[in-house]
């Protein structure tokens, strides 16, 4: 249909297409990885006179599979240039057909990122029709949320890092086992969308806590701790807590490059030790503590920065 199809069965062929190759990350990398090998190739023979119309019709309709694919995954597209001005007008409209070039332009009228917590973004994601498509979208938005979660709390960020994998790693096994059902596909998303629901929430939830995202962060890294050495704190008294272990922080990061220095970093730690200390919190790893903590104010320090 692509070939010789009507210009609504071409755009339809594309998009078909690259959502047949995002069924599975291993089919998604075996194409584009053979795509690749076909776009160096071409590039050595696109001048000799044995290249007919017809092959070169055949590598634009990879190529242009291979740049959908690219937009989805990582939002640029390449060999484009390389492409006859149709198949460049075919690329855009197919993108914008199955809305993806939508969804990258979210964002532009105001400093050109995406706001992946505007519900605009995930309101567009649920009208792609292709399912692959969709989910690869869902998928980097949640890995998205995640990354600027872990800027502000590292470890719920890693918490629902592991929380992705596990159902990233689900889903490819039985993906590598069969050709996914529609339904199974749907289940998926809209498991990666009820996480993504409960990271929002917990990005709000130091509110409902009475403490600032800063303090709720320390908060974690003490309960943590607290589950790892199978120990128990009161809650309030964990909360009252984080907010002496920020008072603290910032009370050494007010001196400039206060986490290169090492006196500084030296006074942090024993001060934090003498603090946990007077709130009886049970001894643990010290060095674990002081490490935790220090890399969360970091964070904070470079997020601050841009």
């Amino acid at each position: 249909l692509y070939f010789n199809g009507t210009p609504l069965e071409q755009l339809n062929c594309l998009n078909a297409a690259a959502d047949f190759a995002l069924q599975s990350k291993k089919l998604e990398k075996r194409f584009m990885d053979l795509a690749k090998r076909l776009k160096s190739a071409y590039d050595i023979c696109v001048g000799s006179e044995a290249l007919t119309k017809a092959h070169k019709d055949k590598i634009h309709y990879y190529l242009a599979i291979r740049t959908i694919i690219f937009k989805i995954t990582t939002g640029g597209a390449p060999d484009v240039e390389q492409m006859n001005q149709k198949v460049r007008d075919l690329v855009k409209d197919a993108l914008m057909s199955d809305g993806v070039e939508e969804i990258f332009k979210l964002g532009d009228n105001t400093d050109g990122e995406i706001d992946i917590f505007d519900e605009d973004y995930l309101a567009k994601l649920e009208v792609i029709k292709q399912p692959n498509t969709k989910l690869e979208l869902l998928q980097q938005l949640l890995a998205k949320a995640i990354g600027e979660l872990k800027k502000t709390n590292k470890v719920k960020g890693v918490d629902f890092s592991k929380k992705m994998n596990a159902l990233v790693e689900k889903y490819n096994d039985r993906a590598e086992q069969d050709i996914l059902r529609a339904e199974v596909i749907g289940d998926f998303s809209d498991e990666i969308i009820k996480l993504y629901h409960e990271l929002r929430e917990e990005m709000a939830s130091f509110g409902k806590m009475g403490i600032d995202f800063e303090e709720k962060a320390f908060y974690d890294i003490l309960l943590s701790l607290a589950h790892k050495y199978d120990f128990t704190y009161p809650e309030a008294k964990l909360i009252e807590l984080s907010k002496e272990v920020k008072k603290l922080i910032d009370e050494k990061a007010k001196y400039t490059d206060w986490n290169k220095r090492d006196d500084i970093k030296a006074e942090l730690q024993f001060d934090l030790m003498v603090l946990l200390d007077e709130w009886g919190y049970p001894p643990v790893d010290s060095k674990e503590v002081y490490k935790e903590i220090f890399e969360q104010a970091e964070n904070f320090k470079r997020s601050r920065v841009v």
